[in-house]
């Protein structure tokens, strides 16, 4: 019996120091530590300390003093980005889509001579409805015999000239595309623009398509000489962002992706960036397009006078056109003095001009005028059938002259 007893003791020793051998050692604050034992012949087995395997979605270690709690979970990628990377990004993806790469090809001189040859240009452009009409600048797609357009999913679509505008260097054209791959940018308010704000220009520079560049407005209100016409393109946005060949006609964005200007010209002695580029107010291609989509053209106001002469005190009126606005109103021209000359038996009629006679204009619409630039940039933003005062000198006298304004042309 005592054998028997003994036995069954020696037997439930042994049973515990087995399970204390495989369950590992007793933790008093946890209890029994249940991890699973290390494969024979690993360094866990041989007793050598070993770290356990990272998490691969638990982001970087965590310092001393970094706290973990239950709810701890890895971060987004967009958590691990600054605000501005967040901003940039936000821009790009909500806009890239709308823009286009454009290809042409054109010929150069004379083809009937045969002195012409094949020439090709790329530049970007901004979709700006699902109908297909694309804005771009003019000079992307002067004297172009073939027009492609290449969209944000690489499909390509032969785009056809709607209208132009050669004073503000723009243009539309129109591609047969699918509504659903059409994405038309948001305009924005070139007017509310200050100088210091961060801006983006989309486009595809040296044909690499849909490049994002950023930078901020360094000036406002600049002028530029139109490469189709002699006349200044008014308000211009000057930007640092890097644009460059390629570029032109592409949006210039602000930080909420509205199109706030279209980038046409860089200011450069290699034709590459040099940080001074320049873009189009978008207030005025919000004016220009909507005639040129339906008229192919900009009826611009005319106010009936042909030529003007710059004069320190302002300008004097060369030539009126016959029958015209001013005219019918009473502005007046250099005056004709038809006079004879006899010379023995012959008499010679001849006529010499008495430019004194003419009126001098000095102000438009309440606002001074120096030059034909500042008289334009007033009558641009007027309507056929608008009523404008113009303020002259006459006789040593100052005198204001209601016109009413008619359709005219570039």
């Amino acid at each position: 019996m005592k054998r028997t007893i003994l036995l069954c003791s020696f037997s439930a020793i042994l049973g515990g120091i087995a399970s204390l051998l495989l369950t590992g050692p007793f933790n008093p604050a946890t209890g029994w530590d249940t991890a699973v034992a290390a494969p024979a012949g690993s360094d866990a087995a041989a007793g050598v300390p070993t770290s356990p395997e990272p998490d691969r979605d638990a982001g970087p270690p965590l310092g001393p003093d970094a706290a973990v709690t239950p709810a701890s979970r890895p971060a987004s990628d967009l958590d691990e980005l600054t605000p501005e990377e967040r901003v940039n990004i936000a821009v790009y993806e909500k806009t890239n889509r709308s823009v286009v790469n454009i290809a042409t090809e054109g010929y150069r001189g004379d083809r009937f001579l045969l002195f012409e040859t094949p020439t090709a240009g790329e530049g970007s452009g901004a979709v700006i409805d699902r109908q297909g009409h694309i804005v771009t600048n003019w000079h992307v797609v002067e004297g172009a015999r073939e027009i492609q357009v290449t969209l944000f999913n690489s499909k390509s679509y032969d785009a056809r000239l709607v209208g132009r505008d050669l004073t503000n260097d723009i243009a539309v054209i129109k591609i047969q595309a699918p509504p659903e791959e059409l994405f038309s940018v948001v305009f924005g308010d070139s007017s509310r623009l200050k100088v210091g704000q961060r801006v983006y220009a989309l486009g595809s520079p040296f044909g690499l398509a849909r490049t994002l560049s950023t930078g901020i407005i360094s000036s406002l209100d600049r002028d530029a000489r139109s490469r189709a016409s002699d006349r200044k393109i008014k308000q211009i946005i000057q930007i640092d962002a890097a644009i460059n060949p390629g570029s032109s006609g592409g949006p210039l964005l602000d930080t909420r992706a509205r199109m706030v200007g279209m980038n046409f010209a860089i200011a450069s002695k290699t034709g590459e960036s040099a940080g001074v580029g320049f873009a189009i107010p978008v207030n005025t291609i919000a004016r220009v397009v909507p005639q040129l989509v339906r008229y192919g053209k900009v009826i611009r106001p005319d106010i009936g006078i042909a030529r003007v002469f710059e004069t320190e005190k302002g300008l004097m009126i060369a030539t009126l056109t016959p029958g015209g606005p001013a005219e019918r109103a009473g502005l007046r021209g250099p005056r004709i003095v038809r006079q004879q000359r006899r010379q023995g038996p012959l008499v010679y009629n001849y006529q010499t001009v008495d430019r004194s006679a003419a009126d001098l204009i000095v102000g438009l619409e309440g606002r001074p005028i120096k030059t034909a630039d500042d008289f334009l940039s007033i009558l641009d933003v007027k309507q056929p059938g608008d009523q404008v005062v113009v303020k002259i000198i006459r006789g040593g006298r100052e005198t204001n002259v209601p016109v009413r304004l008619e359709a005219g042309e570039e």
